[in-house]
């Protein structure tokens, strides 16, 4: 296990460094002075090569990674805005919540969603359930998410008027306008939905067709024989095997939504990662991107690992060799 937790981290590392060099690399390909945001549009040139030199920026891309990784780790920061100024530890600190509730309440809702009619439909297949969940599927995975917020926005928010038609309060610090738990829930709301309707529609599919290959193997056809009650078999044999592949889906789909949940954010004008790095790259502000960056790929890497490590409570007979 320890020797298992060790190459794991490793690698995780590996994986950082080159995410990272990677970014760095691809933000100078760009033809833009990033100076030139620090200075101002109308600033000389001499304003100009004072802001290069004052943020580094005139040294070799390698030495300026080198710089930003030993002030990471160091200093444990981010750096600063080159736009605003901000520290970007700061910044990714008000727009993480954001979207980290976003991905996480959404993926609750889609497999909430997702795992009965998955399962129901391998029971009863060709049936009336099966066929209309056959529908879902295709709608889910044809339809983007802008699409998807629009039309829920416009039918839920502005026809019924169930839900706010867009905006965010704050679940932790209340504003004048909105706050606190029921006003936050209810922002959400046709958010989650959203990511509800993109993702469960894959996972619907994908239960489906596990649960129907599980049903006919060997094993079950065994259980059953020797006379264990069907909700036995169902439980012990069939779902405890046909939802391994959707456990190693649901950690690589949440850190995939970490990176699209910008359509959605921007939909809903949620102040999320999303948001912010759209502005960021619109203004080539580096350390933003940087940071951004750097906390989805931590993100991604976190939520794999603990997959990983989930393999062996959901199926025994895996080992963390």
């Amino acid at each position: 296990m320890f020797r298992y937790l060790i190459r794991r981290v490793l690698w995780a590392v590996v994986l950082f460094v080159a995410v990272t060099i990677v970014s760095f690399v691809i933000f100078f390909i760009v033809p833009v002075e990033p100076a030139r945001l620090i200075a101002g549009p109308q600033a000389p040139p001499d304003a100009v090569e004072r802001a290069k030199k004052a943020y580094h920026l005139d040294e070799p891309v390698w030495q300026q990674y080198g710089r930003f990784m030993k002030t990471m780790i160091v200093d444990g920061s981010l750096g600063k805005s080159l736009a605003t100024r901000q520290k970007v530890n700061d910044v990714v600190k008000r727009a993480a919540p954001v979207t980290i509730s976003l991905v996480i309440g959404g993926a609750i809702l889609w497999m909430l969603v997702a795992v009965p009619i998955g399962i129901l439909s391998a029971l009863r297949p060709r049936s009336l359930l099966d066929r209309a969940a056959m529908v879902f599927v295709l709608v889910g995975i044809s339809a983007h998410p802008v699409w998807i917020g629009l039309i829920l926005s416009y039918f839920v928010g502005y026809k019924l008027n169930l839900t706010p038609l867009g905006g965010y309060c704050d679940l932790i610090n209340p504003s004048t306008d909105c706050g606190g738990p029921i006003d936050w829930f209810h922002s959400m709301i046709l958010p989650w939905v959203t990511f509800m309707l993109l993702f469960a529609a894959l996972y619907v599919r994908m239960i489906r067709a596990n649960v129907l290959e599980t049903m006919n193997e060997d094993y079950v056809r065994t259980a059953r024989a020797k006379g264990a009650p069907e909700s036995q078999v169902m439980r012990s044999h069939v779902l405890r095997n046909a939802l391994l592949p959707v456990v190693t889906m649901l950690g690589m789909d949440i850190g995939l939504a970490l990176g699209g949940a910008i359509f959605t954010e921007s939909v809903f004008g949620l102040p999320g990662l999303g948001k912010v790095a759209v502005e960021a790259l619109n203004g080539f502000d580096l350390p933003i991107v940087m940071g951004i960056t750097v906390f989805a790929t931590l993100a991604i890497i976190i939520f794999n690992l603990a997959v990983d490590l989930l393999y062996a409570v959901i199926d025994p007979r895996i080992r963390l060799s």
